[in-house]
């Protein structure tokens, strides 16, 4: 492939976890379309179910997740009305973050691909916290490339 070369838009199948949301009225805007903001909505909803969801807790008790990063690249436009495909999966796992792929879908099509870094946070002393081994072993099962 060359510099000019982008490679192939992932297909919902690339990801282990699935998971779909509603479009709103309300998610539109003056162009007809769903407004960009929405669209890290939609991840949210893919994140927390690979995070909040999963048959094992990832996150032991007093701790949850932060964003530290999104990196968020538009596709295609999404429409209402409609149901929005959301694929997630696990890049890498570090000492206290998480690397996370994801896309959106519409209909089929790819709309949106993203990566996402969230770290392990203790809500109490509000600093990042080790992922526990139990934690790590979770999310290399949903591991993708």
């Amino acid at each position: 492939m060359t510099a000019r070369e982008k490679p192939p838009l992932p297909v919902l199948d690339d990801f282990p976890v699935k998971a779909s949301d509603t479009i709103r009225y309300g998610d539109t805007d003056k162009l007809g379309h769903v407004n960009n903001a929405v669209f890290s909505t939609f991840l949210e909803t893919g994140r927390t179910r690979l995070l909040l969801d999963v048959p094992h807790k990832v996150a032991p008790e007093g701790a949850g997740f932060v964003i530290a990063r999104l990196v968020l690249d538009y596709r295609a436009e999404i429409h209402w009305p409609g149901q929005v495909e959301i694929g997630t999966g696990v890049l890498s796992v570090g000492k206290s973050s998480i690397t996370v792929k994801q896309a959106l879908f519409q209909n089929g099509v790819c709309t949106a691909t993203a990566e996402t870094v969230v770290v392990l946070f203790d809500l109490t002393h509000r600093r990042p916290l080790p992922l526990p081994d139990a934690s790590r072993a979770v999310l290399e099962g949903y591991l993708v490339r």
